[in-house]
């Protein structure tokens, strides 16, 4: 894992998927040229089960297809949640909680803790703006 971190890397919350993949999003153009400029774009696995519900909820069966494809075909890193993760985003969910923090969001934000990582692709930028990380002052929110 340290090789792969030499890079500058960023991970992938579930909304800037869902704009990739379903084109009549109005910020598929943005999260498009943002994901084609990335260095280092690591899928925590965590989004996968939130994707796919938000894609299967419009039936574009076709769409998650076409996406679990280009996983397949290592277009994507999938990153594993550890149990440290999810220790960390009780931790996130206990402090955060008055202001409704997303579970998934909160595991994206422990792996980036544990693997040092600054940078998250995201449209959701509230929650990732609200969290201060223990590992950097705050997150670069792209696109």
């Amino acid at each position: 894992m340290a090789g792969l971190l030499k890079k500058k890397s960023s991970l992938i919350d579930t909304g800037f998927l869902y704009a990739i993949v379903d084109k009549s999003d109005a910020r598929h153009e943005a999260c498009v040229m943002a994901f084609e400029i990335e260095q280092e774009t690591l899928l925590p696995e965590i989004v996968l089960p939130e994707l796919a519900y938000l894609i299967l909820r419009q039936s574009n069966y076709k769409g998650l297809s076409s996406f679990l494809r280009s996983i397949t075909a290592g277009e994507f890193q999938l990153i594993k949640t550890e149990i440290s993760d999810l220790e960390r985003a009780a931790e996130i969910l206990e402090k955060y909680a008055d202001t409704k923090i997303d579970f998934v969001d909160c595991v994206i934000m422990a792996i980036a803790e544990r693997l040092n990582i600054t940078r998250i692709l995201t449209v959701d930028r509230r929650d990732f703006s609200l969290f201060r990380p223990l590992h950097c002052d705050h997150f670069e929110i792209v696109p």
